[in-house]
């Protein structure tokens, strides 16, 4: 899909605001409301935009800790990549996984309410014998700058 000027002017405010309302929208992004609309429903029917969520915030929701987990996979065939992400998607505590090219297979993202909690959800997933060969855990002290911005001018080579 071709995307001219106002529809990355849409997404641009979207990435940012994602319950602004279609009037404002419209008034940001220089059109009227139904064309702002029309586009609107054409970037999401194209698979641009995934979903719209709210940011929750984790330090006034309670204790928790968010883990960084670098994984390395005994066995690389298919199956054995199957089987791990497998299960890494049936653990909600596993908030985000990525397949990474170089030295470790996996980056897993886990938040989890304190280290023990975290500690078994390692275990469980040591003792499902999935593959997980050795992991390496590092913890987060404090956010620095959180996902959700997207570079689009570095993207879109503006």
């Amino acid at each position: 899909m071709k995307l001219d000027d106002r529809d990355i002017a849409i997404l641009r405010v979207l990435s940012r605001e994602g319950r602004i309302t279609k009037t404002a929208l419209a008034e940001r992004v220089g059109l009227s409301p139904t064309p702002c609309w029309e586009r609107l429903h054409k970037l999401e029917r194209a698979g641009l935009i995934e979903g719209y969520r709210a940011e929750i915030s984790l330090r006034r929701l309670g204790p928790h800790v968010t883990v960084f987990v670098a994984c390395e996979i005994a066995d690389h065939t298919a199956a054995s990549f199957r089987a791990f992400e497998s299960a890494v998607a049936r653990h909600d505590e596993i908030t985000a996984c990525w397949a990474l090219g170089g030295g470790f297979d996996y980056l897993l993202q886990i938040v989890t309410r304190d280290i023990d909690a975290y500690q078994r959800l390692i275990d469980a997933l040591l003792d499902a014998r999935i593959g997980l060969a050795r992991y390496f855990t590092y913890i987060v002290t404090k956010p620095v700058k959180a996902p959700g911005t997207i570079p689009f001018d570095a993207l879109l080579g503006e």
